[in-house]
């Protein structure tokens, strides 16, 4: 017997430095590697901000989500200065008043994009009397400068108008979660990412509307368009240029994690609607009432850039069940971990479920051998 009780005096010390399954401790100032714990530690006060979910904390955020939108001078400027530059595989529609044989050719019954100049390769069209212009690069102000200068040679005083009847030379391309992808061209009206969206039939239910990707030259940019539809901020929009493709993701990156002490761990899609800490703890079953540790409801979430922190831990005490009204007021974020860590109770009854088969093991060949001695 006295062997019995020195091993398991032995096992017991050195479980308790490894208690089954995952927990957040209260109070720990160092944060260890895989490795050695001499390796490499993390000061959790400089690396991690942590905050108490409070009345105060929610208001915070609340006054943030208040704010007014973002002006966007640079899309307004954009729209401003925007004028299309002709290209080739454009058509024109050129007019000259009073002269209709030099508008569209006597007993023709085409439309004008189909009997108007189109743009060849060369970035030219061959006009009567004036012959081969180069149109590719300018707008149609320039080329109908071009057009009267040369056909007052042989016209007096001519009234000239040029229009694009077809735009076909550039376009920009709208793909992933729309109802519509495919190729819009870009026209006379500047086309912004919004409108784009717009145009392609809108979003899917599967649309990931936080994670919209503009690649332009190589370069890709992303957007939310969350922020332009629930905030009206239109510093998220944009004015398209040729060849941009626009891309909308999927939602299924965009989950929210609720683990430990709950009825069934499970991954959230965050969809398109608020999602609060109360809905994922709803969603998970609620927390277990017999394990779970009320008092550390945590929900980890990934620092900002630039913060120098790898993480942001929110902690709510729910052991007064009126705290969950704070739950339902805390809003989450894509790929947030709520965690629900477990009671010391339930911590140390897991070390001695561990602990028992080991100590029956020890006893039972204490009895055989005194049975041997004897």
């Amino acid at each position: 017997m006295k062997q019995f009780f020195v091993a398991g005096l032995v096992i017991a010390l050195a479980g308790c430095s490894a208690v089954p399954g995952s927990h957040i401790p209260s109070h720990q100032s160092k944060w260890y590697g895989p490795g050695d714990e001499s390796d490499e530690s993390i000061d959790l006060e400089k690396r991690v901000s942590t905050y108490k979910i409070t009345p105060s904390l929610i208001a915070s955020y609340k006054r943030r989500a208040q704010e007014q939108p973002a002006s966007n001078p640079v899309l307004d400027q954009d729209i401003a200065s925007y004028d299309y530059e002709v290209s080739y595989g454009d058509v024109l529609s050129i007019t000259v008043w009073d002269h209709p044989e030099l508008t569209i050719p006597a007993g023709s019954n085409r439309s004008p994009s189909e009997a108007g100049n189109w743009v060849h390769s060369d970035g030219t069209i061959f006009y009567p009397y004036v012959g081969r212009v180069k149109v590719a690069g300018l707008n149609v102000t320039e080329i109908r400068d071009i057009l009267q200068e040369r056909l007052a040679e042989y016209i007096q005083s001519p009234q000239v108008d040029v229009t694009v009847a077809s735009f076909k030379s550039k376009r920009v391309y709208v793909t992933g979660e729309v109802k519509s992808p495919g190729v819009q061209p870009i026209t006379n009206v500047p086309l912004t990412l919004l409108e784009a969206v717009s145009k392609a039939g809108g979003l899917t239910e599967s649309a990931d509307w936080t994670r919209v990707t503009l690649t332009r030259e190589g370069k890709t940019t992303t957007y939310s368009l969350r922020d332009v539809y629930e905030k009206g901020n239109i510093g998220e929009n944009i004015v398209l240029r040729p060849s941009d493709i626009v891309h909308v993701a999927r939602n299924d990156a965009s989950k929210i994690f609720v683990l430990g002490e709950v009825s069934k761990p499970t991954a959230i899609n965050f969809g398109r609607s608020q999602l609060s800490l109360a809905d994922a703890l709803a969603e998970a079953g609620g927390f277990k009432q017999t394990t779970a540790d009320a008092s550390g409801i945590f929900v980890i979430r990934k620092a900002p850039q630039g913060t120098g922190k790898i993480a942001q831990v929110f902690q709510l005490d729910a052991k007064n069940a009126t705290a969950l009204v704070l739950a339902d007021q805390f809003e989450l974020q894509p790929r947030d971990i709520v965690y629900v860590t477990a009671a010391p109770i339930a911590r140390w009854n897991r070390l001695i479920t561990q602990l028992v088969p080991s100590a029956q093991a020890i006893y039972l060949f204490s009895q055989t051998e005194d049975e041997v001695t004897e």
